[in-house]
């Protein structure tokens, strides 16, 4: 995974702004849509984020621990 302590912040800092903004989706489709729409896509979201999270951010924070956010121990 990425070692370079410069740009392993930087994703780090894009990976958790990704996110931020597919929970925006989430509220926004939950706001706007059908029960039935809502879940669908928040199962689709809930995929993207978690293959966000075990493919890219654990091992950018295994080879960065110093890096690893507060709020995901």
């Amino acid at each position: 995974m990425i070692t370079d302590k410069t740009t392993a912040r930087r994703v780090s800092e894009l990976m958790l702004d990704v996110g931020a903004k597919l929970d925006e989706s989430v509220a926004l489709v939950q706001a706007t849509s059908s029960e039935h729409e809502f879940n669908q896509y928040r199962r689709a979201i809930g995929e993207i984020m978690g293959a966000m999270l075990l493919k890219v951010m654990n091992p950018l924070y295994s080879a960065n621990p110093e890096l690893k956010p507060k709020e995901l121990e």
